[in-house]
C-alpha cells in the first residue's frame, strides 16, 4: 500500500480517476493552449487559401462550411503534419496537463511522438470511431490519453466512455459480440455510456482500457480534438514501442546515471 505516502490532493484525484475512469480539468497552461488553437486555425486557413481568422475558435467551429467529407481526411492529415512539425508543440501539449499526469501516471514519462487529431463535421458518418478500447489494438494497459478540445465539445460533438463498473460487465461478455459486432455492444450498453462535456480551456485525461468512441455529430458545429498518449517510462510496452511510437520526456538524472552505469571489471 502506498496511500500513506501520497498527498491528500493526489489521493482525492486518484480516487476520482479510479471511480470514473477519467478526469476533466482546466488546462494548466492557458497561454500554451491558446497558442496551439491559434496555430491550428492559421494552418487550416493556409491550407484553404484563406486569410488567418480573427476568431480562431469560431473559425474552427465552422470549418464544415469550407471542407466537405470528401476532402476531410486529406485536410486532417495536413493539419496533423503541420502542427507536429512545430518544435514547440509537444512541450506545450504536455504543459497543459503536466501536474495531473505526475499525480496519476508518474514523474518519469514517455509521450506519443505525434499527437493525433480528430475533426468531426456535423452529420458526417465517415469519421466515426466505433466502441473500442485502445488495448484491443495493441496499446499497453499502462497508457492514458490526454484528449484536448480546440472548441467546446458536448453531447454527440464529444466522445463517450463506459465507466469502470459498466465496462467490467461489458468486458465479461465481450465474446458474445464476435458475430454481432461492436455496434450491437454499444446498443446494449448505450444507457451506461457517458458523453463527456469538455469545453475549450479544459482537458480530458482518460483510461484507454475503458470502452469509448464517438457517434455521428448531431450538433451544428465541427469537433476539433487532439489525443495523445502518455505512460510511465518503465512500465511495460505492447505493440507501440519506446523509440518508435513513444519517446522519453521526463527522465530524471539518477535514471540516466543508472542506465549508463557499467560495473568495473577486474575487482573482487
Amino acid at each position: 500500500m502506498t496511500g500513506g505516502f501520497l498527498s491528500n490532493e493526489d489521493r482525492i484525484l486518484g480516487d476520482a480517476f479510479l471511480k470514473d475512469g477519467y478526469i476533466i480539468r482546466a488546462v494548466e497552461d492557458r497561454a500554451s493552449l491558446d497558442r496551439i488553437q491559434a496555430r491550428m486555425a492559421e494552418l487550416a486557413a493556409a491550407q484553404l487559401k484563406l486569410d488567418p481568422p480573427d476568431d480562431p475558435k469560431a473559425f474552427l467551429d465552422d470549418i464544415h462550411s469550407q471542407v466537405g467529407p470528401d476532402k476531410l481526411n486529406a485536410f486532417r492529415l495536413a493539419m496533423i503534419a503541420g502542427i507536429n512539425s512545430e518544435p514547440w508543440f509537444r512541450r506545450a501539449y504536455y504543459s497543459l496537463a503536466e501536474k495531473t499526469l505526475a499525480s496519476l501516471v508518474g514523474n518519469e514519462l514517455a509521450m506519443q511522438r505525434r499527437a493525433n487529431l480528430s475533426i468531426q463535421l456535423p452529420g458526417d458518418e465517415s469519421s466515426l470511431l466505433p466502441a473500442h478500447t485502445d488495448t484491443w489494438a495493441g496499446d499497453s494497459p499502462f497508457e492514458v490519453v490526454v484528449w484536448l478540445p480546440l472548441v467546446d465539445c458536448r453531447a454527440t460533438k464529444s466522445m463517450f466512455i463506459l465507466p469502470p463498473a459498466a465496462n467490467a460487465k461489458a468486458a465479461a461478455k465481450l465474446s458474445d459480440y464476435n458475430d454481432k459486432g461492436v455496434e450491437a455492444l454499444y446498443r446494449d450498453y448505450e444507457a451506461d455510456a457517458r458523453f463527456l462535456a469538455v469545453d475549450y480551456g479544459q482537458f480530458l485525461l482518460f483510461d484507454q482500457n475503458l470502452i469509448h468512441g464517438n457517434r455521428v455529430n448531431a450538433e451544428k458545429t465541427t469537433r476539433w480534438t487532439f489525443n495523445c498518449r502518455f505512460k510511465g517510462l518503465f512500465t511495460p510496452y505492447a505493440d507501440k514501442k519506446l523509440g518508435e511510437f513513444f519517446e522519453p520526456i521526463t527522465m530524471r538524472p539518477q535514471t540516466r546515471v543508472g542506465l549508463a552505469y557499467k560495473l568495473p571489471e577486474g575487482f573482487q
